[in-house]
């Protein structure tokens, strides 16, 4: 891959507006994102009961060759990204070297648990934030979407928008993000 194309991964019950928010404004800024499945097949049956057809299977990519992974929320969606040796495996790696991850919701509570946001600033799902915290984690619980060096951590879908443009600033800085808020009708209530 010529360009840096983000990774973002489906597992059956993901939550789908976390994940489908981040593909959505990913696309709208011009960066390539490809949707990859850790179920059976590519087709991936959220929590809420909705099939997504990702455009590949984890078995069939090199997961180095993306430039930032993202782990969407969801129950059982978390877990069964969890339960992904090559996906976990890559997590790892990406962490020891520096490279950027991202995570929602419940995902967060994956880099806790392996040991990665240990001395680090995080948000998570409300639900997940004692998660964090016994994983040494710093939790920001009132943050909507927290920047630690190569992580990105967020709350849940109603911050999916705000963890996207997150993502769009890591790729194209504040003048990107000032750029796709009109483009998506955002309002900043500040």
């Amino acid at each position: 891959m010529a360009q840096k194309t983000v990774a973002l991964f489906l597992a059956p019950g993901c939550e789908e507006i976390e994940a489908l928010t981040v593909v959505d404004i990913l696309y709208r800024a011009g960066i390539p994102c490809h949707t990859i499945s850790v179920a059976e097949g590519r087709e991936v049956t959220s929590s809420h009961k909705i099939t997504i057809v990702a455009d590949k299977h984890v078995g069939e990519v090199e997961l180095d060759s993306y430039d930032m992974l993202v782990l969407p929320g969801g129950i059982p969606g978390t877990p069964n990204l969890h339960a992904c040796d090559k996906l976990m495996d890559a997590v790892r790696s990406f962490a020891k070297a520096g490279r950027p991850l991202s995570a929602i919701c419940a995902a967060p509570s994956i880099f806790a648990k392996e040991g990665l946001l240990q001395g680090r600033r995080a948000t998570s799902n409300p639900g997940f934030q004692a998660v964090l915290a016994e994983h040494g984690a710093t939790v920001l619980a009132n943050e909507p979407v927290v920047v630690d060096k190569n992580f990105i951590t967020s709350q849940g879908m109603g911050t999916a928008i705000d963890f996207a443009l997150e993502i769009v600033r890591h790729y194209q800085g504040d003048e990107g993000v000032e750029d796709m808020k009109p483009k998506i009708v955002y309002w900043d209530r500040a």
